[in-house]
C-alpha cells in the first residue's frame, strides 16, 4: 500500500476536518470537548479502520462540535480518499 494522505471536513462549526495518512498509527484529536468525546472517537475511527481493512494510519481530527454522525461521514471519506477510491 503507499502511502496517502487525504482529508474530508472543514473546520466550520459543527463539523470536523480529518486527516488521514496511511502509515504511521495513531489518532490525534484536537477540540473543546476532546476529553468527553475521545473514547468515542476512538471507537469511530476503529470502527472505520476495520471496515476498509486499514491496519497502520495516522489519523488527525480537529473537531468543531461534529456530531457523531458527522465525524463517521468523515473519518470514512478520509480513509476511502487515501486508499483511492473517492
Amino acid at each position: 500500500m503507499t502511502t496517502e494522505t487525504a482529508s474530508a471536513g472543514t473546520l466550520e462549526s459543527s463539523d470536523c476536518l480529518v486527516t488521514v495518512t496511511l502509515s504511521g498509527n495513531g489518532i490525534e484529536y484536537e477540540g473543546a470537548n476532546s476529553s468527553i468525546f475521545l473514547s468515542r472517537t476512538e471507537r469511530i475511527v476503529r470502527e472505520a479502520m476495520e471496515k476498509y481493512s486499514v491496519d497502520n494510519a495516522s489519523i488527525r481530527i480537529q473537531d468543531q462540535g461534529a456530531l457523531e454522525l458527522t465525524l463517521r461521514a468523515r473519518v470514512e471519506t478520509a480513509i476511502e480518499r487515501a486508499l483511492g477510491g473517492a
